[in-house]
């Protein structure tokens, strides 16, 4: 009897926080279960070094069209062995204006030597590192890498996620052979299901015919 009341209150909250998510939303691990995810916006580990604004549980979410995009990439890798690990997705708009704020505050560089050491923080915004708007609070556009299954290791991609500078770039030559084979398979089997890459981020994939092109969410990530 127990047992069943416990899981008549588990299956309520689920159902509750469903509920809070716009139409055309869901939460990624409801379509793919086995995906792994590092949302690094919830914790420390990021460009700022403190969590940020909008961010209340290490959970993402996509528009259901990419998470329905994302399960076959996933159902691909798998076969390899592999599988997808997220670090972001949805973005609500306050955190983009967390970011804003934050490159504003030039002596506040707490991260610096691991995410920008080449670059002046004065120069974030005139480089494209930071903006007012982010495509990712339209609810379609990732950032992800591939894991091992076997070794539960991320693939090495020759720089580590968020990184700015060129060695970022998808084509970057600086790195090693393998590297670059990581990051083509990952570029690969996203734009083979439906994903258009981004030039300055092998890590950064938006899906095509985004069903909200124009609308910028702000509902937290929670």
């Amino acid at each position: 009897m127990k047992s069943i009341s416990f899981l008549l209150v588990f299956l309520f909250s689920i159902s509750l926080k469903a509920q809070k998510l716009p139409e055309g939303f869901v939460y990624l691990d409801n379509i793919i279960p086995t995906v792994k995810v590092e949302l690094r916006y919830f914790s420390n580990n990021n460009f700022i070094g403190k969590p940020i604004d909008g961010y209340r549980s290490n959970c993402i979410i996509t528009t259901t069209t990419t998470a329905k995009a994302l399960k076959k990439v996933q159902e691909e890798l798998a076969d390899k062995n592999l599988g997808l690990k997220i670090f972001d997705a949805y973005r609500p708009q306050k955190a983009v204006n967390h970011f804003v704020k934050w490159a504003k505050v030039l002596d506040d560089t707490l991260m610096k030597q691991t995410y920008y050491p080449k670059v002046k923080k004065s120069k974030l915004f005139k480089q494209g590192y930071i903006a007012s708007r982010s495509g990712h609070s339209r609810g379609s556009s990732v950032d992800l890498t591939i894991v091992n299954l076997e070794t539960k290791k991320e693939l090495d991609m020759g720089s580590i996620y968020d990184f700015f500078g060129s060695e970022s770039h998808p084509s970057y030559t600086g790195i090693r052979k393998d590297q670059q084979e990581n990051r083509m398979l990952l570029r690969n089997i996203m734009i083979k299901h439906g994903f258009n890459p981004y030039k300055n981020e092998w890590w950064h994939f938006t899906i095509r015919n985004e069903p909200f092109p124009k609308t910028y969410f702000n509902f937290e990530v929670n």
